[in-house]
């Protein structure tokens, strides 16, 4: 996807400052484009399987544009949250819930979309960078689970990000919340015990990640009063349910298999859900193309690339977003699919050696 297609993800965050400071329905703008207009477009646009070939591959990899989009939503991320924190004792009631749900959907697709990304990267400048981004949205453990957890645990009962066959969104969304909060606390006690320090000190991330986010939030209590911290945190609270929601579409029902030494089998792509739906690719920085950062992690996004061994989703992510919201008909849908996807990918099953999870 060319660089060009990447540059409009920048309407989310205009489109959410322009309801912040104009008011009126404008507040609303933004949820109906995401939710109403991207799942149109996703349905209405064929997605294309095509990867770039190998000079193409190599070029984008090393054009430092693809970075300067990310770093570029760094500044309107966090204006966005004080924009919020202090606009909101002005915008009437409904208004208030437009710019709520619009920075939420921000914190989601544009702080912690952000922070994965240059959260995978090796230096420790972007590593920091993407920490930022995850205080803007309350989410500050994702950094530890994600990378040290999800990426370790994907497809098994031990992920508290994986769902399950059957299992409906509400309920993951409590298992994920508490189950990734304890995952992290105990991947950085584990790495403090093979140091010999005890886990509660400083010197624990997590007890850093909780002063940090308690600092913020008291003083934007104290600098825009509680309705504006109350408006934030809300706002937070929706971004870190969007992305929670996209988790669950990521990996529902699919699983890995046990080898006969006890360890699980490899990530394969045949273990996350993946969609070359245009406009979801697009404004989603190709978080889309899921299956491929599963198996490659290290891959940055402007090369990730179609499986044709990866299970594929009915549609784009805010159409599946919508989709999960209703458990019975996303069961009734996914679960047909995942039947239909087992047929034809034989490495959706088990590898050889391997037991069902």
């Amino acid at each position: 996807m060319p660089l060009a297609a990447f540059a409009l993800v920048y309407i989310l965050p205009l489109c959410a400052f322009v309801g912040l400071f104009a008011g009126g329905v404008w507040t609303w703008v933004l949820p109906v484009v995401v939710f109403g207009l991207v799942p149109l477009l996703d349905l209405a646009l064929p997605g294309t399987r095509a990867n770039a070939d190998g000079p193409t591959e190599a070029s984008r990899r090393a054009d430092r544009r693809f970075d300067l989009l990310l770093y570029g939503l760094v500044p309107m991320q966090v204006g966005l949250v004080l924009g919020l924190a202090f606009r909101a004792e002005a915008l009437a009631g409904w208004e208030l819930a437009g710019s709520i749900v619009s920075v939420g959907i921000c914190c989601a697709a544009v702080g912690i979309n952000v922070a994965h990304e240059l959260g995978h990267r090796a230096d420790r400048a972007n590593q920091r960078v993407a920490k930022g981004m995850l205080l803007t949205s309350l989410y500050l453990h994702f950094y530890i689970e994600h990378n040290r957890g999800h990426h370790a645990r994907v497809a098994t009962p031990d992920d508290p990000a994986s769902a399950r066959r059957g299992e409906s969104l509400y309920p993951f969304w409590a298992r994920t919340l508490t189950g990734s909060l304890q995952s992290a606390w105990g991947l950085e006690a584990e790495r403090l015990a093979r140091a010999g320090r005890p886990a509660v000190s400083w010197d624990n991330e997590m007890v850093r990640f909780a002063a940090m986010q308690v600092g913020l939030v008291a003083a934007l209590s104290g600098a825009a009063g509680p309705v504006g911290t109350l408006a934030f945190v809300s706002a937070a609270g929706l971004g870190i349910l969007l992305l929670e929601t996209i988790n669950y579409v990521e990996h529902y029902g699919l699983s890995r298999g046990r080898l006969e030494d006890g360890r699980w089998e490899r990530v394969r792509p045949a273990h996350s859900w993946t969609s070359d739906h245009l406009a979801s690719r697009a404004l989603l920085f190709e978080l889309t193309r899921h299956a491929d950062h599963h198996a490659h992690p290290g891959r940055p996004y402007a090369a990730l690339r179609h499986f044709e061994d990866a299970p594929t989703l009915p549609t784009g992510y805010s159409g599946m977003v919508l989709l999960a919201l209703c458990p019975p008909l996303f069961r009734a849908v996914m679960d047909r699919r995942l039947a239909h996807e087992a047929a034809r990918l034989p490495a959706m099953l088990p590898a050889s050696g391997a037991q069902g999870a």
